[in-house]
């Protein structure tokens, strides 16, 4: 049985402006997954996110769950999956910062695959790395979260 990844990139501008706790400082849709990242290579789902992880990587950011402050967009994405929750699984979310900080050389359990190889600039990952790094820029790295499921 295949796994397929869903979700959603998010960014929180006002936050930068007014600060991470202010009121006007609240979470809204960037992009949807689907439309940057056409693959569902597993060594990058694993290396990123734990699931379907034989290789052995230690997951950046696994099982973090459905964010509470998430956008009204991203809950309207996700709701349906949510309805069937025998059929979602991993969800969870990772910041710009936190991308931008990993170690992209870290390997593999077997040492020979590396966290750039299996889900760096240059796989199938690259275009949403491309507008988080964006976003970041814009409105700060902590701002920037890619929120995720599996199905």
């Amino acid at each position: 049985m295949s796994t397929d990844i869903s979700g959603m990139i998010e960014c929180r501008p006002g936050a930068r402006l007014w600060g991470p706790d202010d009121e006007d400082s609240v979470w809204v849709a960037g992009i949807d997954l689907f439309l940057l990242n056409g693959g569902n290579a597993y060594d990058g789902l694993a290396c990123l996110f734990g699931v379907r992880n034989s290789f052995g990587f230690r997951p950046l950011a696994e099982g973090r769950g459905f964010p509470g402050d998430a956008s009204q967009a991203l809950r309207a994405a996700y709701a349906p999956s949510a309805e069937a929750p025998g059929d979602v699984y991993g969800t969870t979310h990772v910041t710009w910062a936190e991308l931008a900080a990993a170690d992209w050389q870290e390997t593999d359990a077997s040492g020979a695959r590396t966290r750039a190889g299996a889900a760096g600039d240059g796989i199938d990952w690259g275009p949403v790395w491309t507008v988080m790094r964006t976003l970041g820029a814009l409105h700060g790295a902590d701002n920037v979260r890619l929120v995720v499921w599996f199905f």
